[in-house]
């Protein structure tokens, strides 16, 4: 402690009474008041807190300073600047030096404790200095101690003093002439306005002059019956009075009205901070007109301020939308008690920053005001201010449209879209006009740029981060908490989408003058269902992206890993902030380099050449020797070439200047600066997802399984299946028991797909026992299940395999078919025969010999084979094998999970509509069911054997058979013919081979 400084011996002797007093141990010896104290003494050394910036803190008393000057707190802005100068060049306890780093450091500690130093009344109190302790001594007496001084005949006299002299002066009264303040006057009326000088009782050197000062100066013209003080003796300043007295004069009737007196310094000024004069006096009809018309603009102004006072809580200065929103959330001096959604605050945050610069030109009018160096008038400060005063109809037009029409109770989504809507149609209209409104339509887009911030923030975080951030639920697309992400109607039914409502008559009014009235008369007829403009043609990709994104994040996959996001996060721009250096970009593209321009000439000038060249020669064909035809032809063709190369390609540039955007443009603007990035966001984040479902969660090979089991690809397996079914049926056995079909359908299943055998289950469904019985209906109820695990019944849904098993049934019912055709036998027909020839059988051999009979059987036979083959074939191959081939590449090509859904709903469809189950043509299907009803029929009765039915019922079978055969090929070469069905050529050629003319 020998080396330590007087400073940092004080400062132990603190902090060892500071661990006295936190730990309560009196002894400094004790080895815990010991850790305790190195502790303390290495936070002090080696602290992480950066070091005050004096640059920083500069900027920032600059900043106040500036402010307080436009708030006109001259005063306090003096006191400001030269306390803040005495402070940093004034000495330090303990510090050597001044500005140094401890001055910037306690400035800095003190301005963030301020707050709003600009509303904050303050008078600078007098600082007494201290006096110098005066030396007691007697200098004089010892100095002159033994001289002989001659003091005079008066010894008692004091001396004189010229201090005294300059009080006496400094007592003296000051009038208004001598205040600095010039009074016009005549030569003539010198003499007489001398007796009426006003005394001013203003004495130099009070803490207050300046403040009184500026109190009295100007005389208070809004107070009522305020004092006719005339400001110039002037004849053309005193107009008025002179009119007033020859009105007096002439009309005995006549009664001056009260007025008061303005100049036109006074009137500017007014019009400058408030747009109106504060009395409410009559005023002259010429300056009425001027003043009504600045009027108007100054309560669009006062409007506007007041939307930016409400949506900012009355604060002093607002600040970007996003920085401050939970400290303006909860501001006491909110009217309503939800803060004002993000929108809100971007379109106001633009709208400040517009006033900003406003208040800077009319600052700057001030000044010269103040200056006198020139002369100031009103119309020459509506001229300066003309381009201003046009800007604010248009945004005061827009602010109507968007803002003030809405209802009160109109949701925020509506609020939003409705304000973001209006500002991009009024981009449209404005810049229809032309080149005459470039500078609205640069302000409208400016507007329109940091209005649309929120919402390309929210789209961002959602499609990047897979998270719907809207507290204030102002974006179109809102989250369903009630749906989880894992639940299987995630895609369907998470998100919702708002219809926002707009009425038709907006856009009219945005072309008619600026009015106060409100929009909320407006009945409900009158409107139409709209939403974003600009977010229509990326809606799906958005929906798609952010949907994408959010099942991303909640899936274990290997696309999105956690350990590089953070990281890659940090690199990341937002879409935002591509957005605008995409602008920047665009706006920049047509400023050409020298270089660019003089290569550009050169090329255009050798051509120029060479074209009139090849025109001299075909004017000379002509007899025409004419070189400067022969130019002007040339330079005609050029520029008719370089105008249609120019605009009668696709990609058409328009560009008047740096700043402006036309209505071309804009549309350009968002398809090549906004769109590509979102493009680009959802084809990376629908891709991901699509790997991860096909390669994690095996996706193709579940709708591989659907297609194996359901529509009975996997033959062999089925086969085994559905035939221990068959058999049961043909034995007149009872085969509707879960039990006896799980354990047939595990065995199939388990012998070639194991994997598949705990997925696949099947079950029996309750028929409507009103139903027509038919033997073919046997196998109704009859259900496949198959167990699809998340994320994949998201497109293998519950409805989807609703329709699965409407195909299976079919085909199980022309298998059924089939196979009763196919495993009928000869023999049977033969040993019946045979038992008939040896009996009597009157009833057989009267009608038809028994050979004929079993003829007529196989020929039936043949031909319900022929009938049921070709059903087959068509269903199996020409649906099935070529639907699933389509299917499998239009999978492939896939490019998000909704596009897969739609083409596995459309593939199931197609296969549902060509396999006639649809209900338009159920009357072609009732006629196949006939037939195969009758096959049923039929294999039942060859099995029974002769004796066991009729002659007629052969005769029955085969007229139904002929009737069922007619009609299904006349209907089918109808619907070929028609074009309605062509899938159906294969069929209808088949059953006509086979069919049968009587």
């Amino acid at each position: 402690m020998a080396h330590w400084t007087k400073f940092e011996k004080e400062l132990d002797k603190e902090v060892r009474k500071l661990i006295m007093h936190l730990s309560g141990i009196p002894d400094e010896e004790d080895p815990n008041f010991q850790m305790a104290l190195k502790f303390a003494w290495s936070n002090f050394r080696f602290h992480h807190f950066l070091d005050v910036s004096s640059h920083k803190v500069q900027l920032s008393i600059n900043g106040i300073y500036e402010k307080l000057m436009v708030h006109s707190d001259l005063c306090k802005a003096d006191s400001w600047m030269r306390l803040t100068k005495e402070f940093l060049n004034s000495p330090l306890p303990n510090t050597e030096g001044t500005m140094t780093d401890i001055h910037h450091s306690i400035l800095a500690l003190l301005l963030f404790l301020s707050d709003s130093p600009s509303n904050t009344n303050y008078s600078e109190r007098p600082r007494l200095k201290e006096s110098e302790k005066e030396d007691s001594f007697d200098w004089a007496k010892y100095l002159m101690e033994g001289e002989d001084i001659d003091i005079g005949p008066f010894p008692d006299t004091p001396e004189w003093s010229e201090d005294e002299s300059e009080e006496e002066e400094s007592q003296q009264l000051l009038s208004r002439e001598d205040s600095g303040i010039q009074v016009d006057r005549t030569p003539q009326e010198d003499q007489e306005q001398t007796s009426k000088t006003v005394q001013v009782t203003w004495t130099v050197g009070e803490p207050d002059a300046r403040a009184w000062l500026e109190l009295q100066v100007v005389t208070p013209y809004w107070v009522p019956h305020s004092p006719r003080f005339p400001h110039s003796l002037h004849l053309h300043s005193n107009l008025l009075n002179v009119w007033d007295q020859h009105l007096y004069n002439t009309d005995p009737l006549y009664l001056p009205e009260e007025k008061a007196f303005v100049t036109e310094t006074q009137v500017i000024r007014e019009t400058l901070w408030n747009s109106f004069i504060r009395n409410k006096k009559k005023i002259a009809n010429c300056l009425r007109s001027v003043l009504e018309h600045v009027a108007a603009y100054g309560q669009a102004v006062f409007r506007l301020q007041r939307f930016i006072d409400e949506v900012t809580g009355h604060s002093a200065e607002p600040c970007p939308p996003g920085l401050n929103s939970s400290s303006s959330s909860s501001s006491s001096s909110r009217k309503s008690s939800e803060p004002p959604f993000r929108t809100y605050q971007a379109f106001v945050w633009a709208l400040y920053k517009y006033f900003a610069s406003f208040k800077e030109e009319i600052t700057a009018i001030e000044r010269d005001i103040i200056g006198k160096d020139e002369t100031v008038t009103l119309s020459s400060v509506l001229e300066r201010l003309s381009l201003h005063l046009s800007q604010i109809t248009v945004l005061h037009r827009v602010f109507c449209t968007g803002v003030a029409e809405v209802p009160p109770a109109t949701p925020n989504v509506v609020r939003a879209s409705h304000l973001l809507n209006t500002l991009y149609k009024a981009i449209i209209e404005y810049d229809s006009v032309g080149e005459a409104s470039e500078q609205s339509v640069a302000l409208l887009f400016s507007l329109w740029v940091e209005t649309v911030r929120p919402y390309l923030e929210i789209v961002d975080e959602w499609i990047v981060h897979g998270h719907l951030f809207d507290p204030a639920k102002e974006f179109i697309i809102q989250r369903n908490k009630d749906v989880p992400v894992n639940h299987r109607d995630f895609w369907y039914a998470t998100y919702t989408l708002y219809s926002v409502s707009e009425t038709i008559e907006s856009e009219e009014r945005l072309s008619e003058a600026a009015s106060g009235s409100s929009g909320g008369e407006q009945s409900s007829s009158s409107r139409q269902h709209t939403m974003v403009s600009f977010l229509k043609p990326v809606l799906k990709q958005i929906i798609m992206a952010g949907k994408s994104m959010q099942l991303l994040k909640n899936l274990d996959c290997k696309e999105v890993e956690p350990a590089d996001s953070s990281s890659r996060d940090a690199e990341r721009k937002s879409l935002y902030t591509l957005f605008l250096e995409s602008v920047q970009t665009r706006l920049r593209r047509g400023e050409e380099s020298p270089m660019d321009t003089v290569s550009e000439q050169q090329a255009t000038k050798r051509s120029l050449i060479k074209m009139q060249s090849i025109v001299a020669r075909h004017l000379e064909l002509d007899d025409i020797h004419d070189p400067l035809l022969a130019i002007n032809f040339a330079r005609l063709y050029l520029e008719q070439k370089d105008f249609h190369e120019k605009f009668s390609g696709s990609d058409v540039i328009v560009d008047r200047s740096s700043e402006s955007v036309t209505c071309q443009t804009f549309e350009l603007t968002l398809r090549s600066c906004l769109y590509p990035h979102i493009e680009r966001r959802y084809i990376e984040c629908c891709g991901n997802l699509m790997r991860t479902l096909k390669k994690d969660y095996r996706l193709l090979g579940y709708l591989q399984a659907m297609r194996n089991y359901f529509l009975l690809e996997a033959g062999d397996t089925m086969y085994d299946f559905y035939t221990a079914i068959f058999d049961k049926v043909l034995e007149k056995e009872s085969w509707q028991q879960l039990a006896f079909l799980n354990v047939q359908l595990q065995e199939a299943v388990g012998q070639r797909h194991p994997e598949d055998s705990n997925r696949l289950s099947i079950f029996l469904e309750t028929v409507d026992p009103t139903r027509k019985k038919q033997p073919i209906n046997n196998l109704d109820g009859l259900t496949l299940s198959y167990k699809v695990p998340w994320p994949v019944d998201i497109v293998i849904s519950s409805e989807c395999q609703k329709i699965y098993n409407q195909v299976f049934l079919l085909l199980l019912q022309i298998k059924w078919a089939k196979y009763s055709l196919d495993t009928l036998r000869f023999s049977d027909l033969t040993v019946a025969a045979k038992i008939h020839e040896g009996g009597p059988s009157e009833e057989y051999t009267a009608k038809e010999p028994i050979n004929q009979q079993i003829h007529r059987m196989v020929l039936l036979r043949v031909k319900l084979m022929h009938f049921v083959n070709s059903l087959h074939n068509y269903i199996m191959t020409r649906i099935l094998h070529s639907t699933g081939l389509e299917f499998q590449h239009q999978v492939q090509e896939a490019k998000d999970l909704d596009q897969l859904i739609k083409i596995h709903y459309r593939y199931l469809s197609t296969i549902h509509d060509r396999c006639l189950l649809r209900e338009k043509v159920s009357f072609v299907k009732e006629a196949i069911m006939k037939v195969l009803n009758l096959v049923l029929i039929f294999s039942d009765r060859w099995q029974a054997g002769f004796g066991a039915w009729k002659i007629e019922s052969i005769d029955k079978m085969e007229s139904d058979f002929k009737n069922c055969h007619m009609f299904l090929v006349t209907i089918l070469n109808k619907a070929v013919c028609r074009g309605s069905f062509p899938h159906l050529e294969s069929l209808a050629v088949s059953l006509m081979a086979g069919f049968e003319q009587c």
